[in-house]
């Protein structure tokens, strides 16, 4: 079992690339994962994240709330700047503007958390940010977004909690609950979990390609390149600032990721309300969606090695 979790987490970058292009180029293979399956996806990774954590780990957390303030702010600056900077250095058209912006103004989604985990990262960092993040997003992704498109969108906040409290909070607190009390059982089952996690992301890879297909073979390599530097840029920018801010090295990896990563699947889904005239405003999120688990899982293989 050990051989194999080790397998599964050396070439997971290599497993989620090689799932992508086939979702792409044959996207029948995976018509049959539902579009609905992903929050649940991401339950059981986030409940297996749960059976990981221990009460020190957020006691520690909110000890430090500077780290998540820092987050916070880093979140709803440093992405929607680089999203604007990007769309008017590449001269994007006013559809795929709007959807690169809505990306940048989106908080960090799940798959950051993920991320974290695999980059033994400070994964109660991670979530705690996120958590903030999302709960914020109904006030700051549309304040932002109107300050820098000079047009609004509206958020559902309750959709919001209650998508963060089902796919985020309760999975972790029952692993967590699990853990407190039947830690001889959990720990048996620990080499199973990267397995798992790596399952479910390939997974929702193939969901969000395939169904996406059309979509992406659309817009061609201009919007691809827009969305690979706007996730990078996002990574370099966490990881710089993290290191200004004196951090130890699993808060800057948590950082890092958790500033790279968007929830691209909210931008995806309110660039299709938002402006429903401009139909490839939804592209940008949809391509995101598949390129930061792609280099989430390259950048995890990078970071596991850095201590």
């Amino acid at each position: 079992m050990k051989t194999i979790q080790n397998f599964f987490v050396k070439y997971m970058a290599l497993i989620v690339l090689v799932v992508a292009l086939i979702s792409l180029f044959a996207p029948q293979s995976a018509l049959w994962i539902s579009t609905s399956w992903i929050n649940y996806l991401l339950m059981v990774v986030m409940f297996g994240m749960g059976l990981t954590l221990k009460p020190e780990s957020f006691v520690l957390v909110f000890k430090r709330p500077k780290d998540i303030l820092c987050g916070v702010f880093a979140q709803y600056t440093i992405m929607p700047l680089l999203a604007f900077a990007l769309s008017r250095l590449f001269g994007l058209d006013a559809a795929l503007t709007a959807g690169v912006i809505l990306v940048g103004t989106c908080p960090g989604g799940t798959a950051s958390n993920v991320i974290t985990y695999f980059a033994k990262g400070d994964i109660a960092l991670s979530v705690s940010i996120t958590s903030v993040n999302t709960i914020l997003a109904p006030i700051l992704t549309p304040l932002v977004t109107y300050l820098l498109l000079n047009t609004t969108v509206e958020v559902n906040m309750m959709s919001i909690l209650i998508a963060i409290i089902n796919v985020i909070l309760i999975p972790i607190v029952l692993g967590f609950i699990i853990n407190r009390f039947f830690a001889s059982i959990t720990q048996k089952l620990v080499d199973l979990l990267p397995i798992i996690s790596v399952v479910a992301i390939c997974m929702i890879v193939a969901t969000v390609v395939s169904h996406n297909a059309e979509k992406i073979y659309t817009c061609g390599f201009l919007v691809l390149s827009v969305v690979v530097l706007h996730n990078l840029l996002g990574y370099l920018c966490g990881f710089t600032l993290g290191k200004i801010l004196k951090m130890e090295p699993a808060k800057i990896k948590a950082f890092s990721v958790e500033i790279g990563m968007q929830n691209s699947g909210l931008a995806t889904s309110l660039a299709g309300t938002a402006f429903p005239t401009l139909a490839m405003a939804t592209v940008p999120g949809a391509i995101f969606s598949v390129w930061h688990n792609i280099s989430g899982a390259i950048l995890a293989e990078i970071y596991r090695h850095w201590d």
